[in-house]
Formats: C-alpha cells, structure tokens, sequence
C-alpha cells in the first residue's frame, strides 16, 4: 500500500532511475548491501524495489514527534520495518538475529555495512555484520549503490530538495572458498571487504578504510566548544 501512494509522488519530484533490478531474486531472502548518504536512503532503496524490503531503525524514530517525524513514523510502520533498541547491551546482535529470522522467512533484508551515514558523503569501512548475516543465511549479497540521496536531503537538514535519485544495483556476490574456510571474525570481516569494493564500484564514491562512526566522533572532537552540545549539569567533580 505504501508503494501506491508514495510511488508516483517519489517518480515525479526525484524521477528515481534503477539499473540493475534484475539481479534482485523475484522470491526467497537476499541481503541487499547498499551505501547510506541520507535518511531517504531507506525510502528510496524500499519503494523502489518489486519486493518489500525490510532495513532496521532506531526505536525512536517510530515514536518521533513533530509533522516530518510523524510522517517518518507513519513509513516506518507501513513498511513493516524493523524496530531497532541502540542503547541495549545486544543491540546490535539482536538486529542481526532479527534480520537473520527475515531472511531465513523468505524476506529481502537490506543493511548499510557502513552502520552510520557517511559523515562526508564518502564511503566507508563496512562492518562485519553483513558478513555475519551472509555466513549465517547462506543467501546471497546483492551490492547497491545509491547516488543523489545526499543531495536531496543533506545529514541535518529536514524538507527534502528537488533532485534525481539512481539506484545502482549489482549481481549477487560471490567468495572464495578460502574467503568461507577462515577463522569465522576474519570471514566477516573479509566478506565485508568485498561487499564495500562492489560498492564502490557501484556508487562511484572515494573509499576511506575506517569506521564512519570513528570519522564522526573525529569530527565531533574538532568542533570549537561553542558548536558542541552543551551537558544540562555542570560537573562537581
């Protein structure tokens, strides 16, 4: 439902173009590895697809207040997505585990390697998770880029901008049987490699081998002390 009436609206403010979308299995689970520029990363990647894609989110944004969050909220739930707790001890784990029940249920599961959005609008170093998923599901990882997302809707900014959205989508990735025999941390994390070289080649992007997460906090550290968020107790001690 969600598809019939946001689908023509996306089509003629962003005219969205998808190659690739025969690589996408017509039925049973897949991984789709995609790049993440924007919040609309996972609007655009879902609505466009033939299938229903399930990406995990963060548990407040279902409960968010104000017209965009609601709105956000509202997509949230109609596209069945997976709410996700980020402040528990195996948050991260029980997303997976989550994810890995989709897959296994049939279902299209799509996960940013990259676990953030790109602080620069560069790519990143994927996180072993989606490494963890492939070895654990046995389904295959399909590479996607997506391009003009960060333009449209910038990290920090609320209405969206008029622009052209592409969705570049991949053939299903293969490894190497010495890549499936390694050590299980190593696999993960060489599966991960591989999914951000293909990528890469897709989105066309500069590659930084370090964790989004960790370019963020860098960013953050460097903020003169007035554009840093101020803490509402000063400390005694």
């Amino acid at each position: 439902m969600s598809r019939v009436l946001a689908g023509p609206f996306l089509h003629t403010i962003w005219r969205p173009k998808v190659t690739g979308a025969e690589h996408v299995p017509a039925s049973g689970g897949a991984i789709l590895a995609a790049n993440h520029q924007s919040v609309v990363d996972s609007v655009f990647l879902p609505l466009m697809m033939d299938r229903p894609v399930t990406f995990s989110a963060k548990s407040e944004y279902f409960t968010a207040s104000g017209p965009a969050a609601r709105l956000w909220a509202w997509y949230l739930k109609a596209t069945n997505q997976l709410q996700m707790d980020r402040d528990g001890p195996r948050a991260a784990q029980d997303t997976l585990e989550a994810a890995l029940a989709l897959l296994r249920a049939g279902n299209l599961f799509g996960i940013y390697p990259e676990g953030t959005r790109s602080p620069d609008g560069r790519l990143y170093r994927g996180r072993p998770g989606v490494g963890w998923l492939a070895l654990k599901s046995g389904l295959p990882v399909i590479p996607v880029g997506i391009l003009g997302t960060r333009r449209v809707l910038p990290p920090g900014q609320v209405v969206p901008r008029p622009g052209r959205i592409e969705l570049r989508i991949g053939a299903p990735l293969e490894f190497a049987p010495d890549v499936l025999r390694a050590p299980p941390g190593k696999a993960r994390q060489l599966i991960a490699e591989q999914v951000m070289a293909a990528i890469k080649e897709l989105s066309g992007q500069e590659y930084v081998h370090m964790y989004a997460s960790d370019r963020k906090a860098e960013l953050a550290a460097a903020e003169p002390p007035e554009h840093q968020p101020k803490l509402p107790f000063r400390s005694r001690s």
